[in-house]
């Protein structure tokens, strides 16, 4: 080694006045900056806060690929409000199936109860009732059917311990059987003047249907987040058997979350009934697909233990978007299938690699 090596060694080694290592005084700023950057981004991605303003930016994406796509037709006034009453109805469903699926279940009978409680609610007889009595007998009808329906679905699932994909997939294929027997296959006109004109209207321009969803979107969100019952559901959804260690009724907690979506059902069952003036067995027609959709790439886990409700319904107008802006263009309704399909597969796979590195960080 030359005089100069042997120089220069004890330089970069030697001591500081405070009796510290110079390079590793410089080195370990830097390398805790790049670690609190990674780690500041990562958290940004897995908060709550960072996917939903990345839904937003899908959102706004789509707005923008309408707008230059179908110009003033996609921006008009009246297409906006269509996409709004279209979400309206799914968007409902989609709220009661944020619950379930964050307490760890699953139902694939939502578009058959919103189906079987739009027949049920305009029968005949339900009609005559709403016309000598009043028309919420239409609305009581709907909510009531949907209820029990979730009501069902919880008790096989709580204390049958049937498996939550079995019972809705049994629910499924019933609801919508009794829907075709009760209407014979036939389309139920609504000839209850009171209760069209009522859901019909608009509060300051904006339909009803949509205050209708808004509101059921914030007491599904305080209720989520700001009480005692949305806590027992994440613990429910994160680990049943620690939940039930901590006192919570699991079985009672099950049939209450599927009761709401059967509630959530009944309503969305009104509004449709509303929007078409008809009730029929086949309204509703793969909601349930749609509704898991647009939990899931809201953020809301699939395995159970977190979910929220504002991703799923920046989910729901994310995918009404999209469905508006191929009505626009003109594309056929199976390349409408192929881009949910590959939406749906992404998020998934974002909300797996999530998964795995918030257990890496734990």
């Amino acid at each position: 080694m030359t005089t100069s090596d042997q120089g220069a060694a004890p330089v970069a080694e030697s001591p500081a006045p405070g009796g510290s290592s110079l390079a590793p005084a410089v080195q370990e700023p830097l390398a805790g900056d790049g670690r609190r950057a990674g780690s500041l981004a990562g958290l940004l991605m897995g908060s709550s806060v960072g996917r939903n303003l990345g839904l937003v930016v899908a959102l706004v994406v789509l707005c923008i690929v309408g707008f230059a796509t179908a110009g003033q037709q996609f921006t008009s006034v009246d297409n906006g409000l269509t996409i709004l009453r279209l979400a309206a109805v799914i968007g409902v469903v989609s709220v009661g199936m944020t619950f379930v699926i964050t307490g760890g279940g699953i139902d694939l009978s939502v578009g058959a109860i919103v189906a079987l409680a739009s027949v049920w609610s305009t029968t005949l007889a339900t009609q005559a009732m709403a016309l000598q009595y009043h028309w919420s007998v239409v609305v009581f009808a709907a909510v009531v059917v949907g209820t029990v329906c979730g009501l069902v679905n919880g008790l096989l699932i709580a204390y049958g311990r049937v498996v939550p994909f079995i019972a809705t997939l049994a629910m499924l294929a019933a609801a919508r059987g009794l829907a075709e027997i009760i209407a014979q296959r036939r389309t139920q006109i609504v000839k209850v003047p009171g209760f069209t004109d009522f859901f019909r209207g608009s509060v300051l321009g904006i339909p009803l249907l949509v205050i209708i969803f808004v509101l059921v979107a914030v007491i599904g969100w305080v209720v989520l987040n700001r009480t005692t019952f949305g806590r027992r559901t994440f613990a429910v959804g994160g680990n049943p058997e620690a939940a039930r260690l901590a006192g919570i009724d699991v079985r009672r907690h099950t049939v209450a979350l599927y009761a709401i979506v059967g509630l959530c059902c009944g309503i969305a069952a009104v509004m449709i009934v509303a929007r078409t003036t008809t009730g029929s067995s086949t309204h509703g027609s793969l909601y349930e697909l749609d509704a898991i959709a647009a939990v899931v790439i809201g953020g809301t886990l699939l395995s159970g233990g977190r979910g929220t409700i504002v991703g799923t319904v920046l989910g729901v107008l994310i995918f009404t978007v999209l469905s508006n802006v191929f009505t626009q263009n003109n594309l056929s309704s199976s390349a409408q299938a192929v881009a949910k399909g590959l939406i749906i597969v992404v998020a998934v796979l974002l909300q797996q690699r999530l998964a795995r590195r918030s257990d890496a960080g734990g």
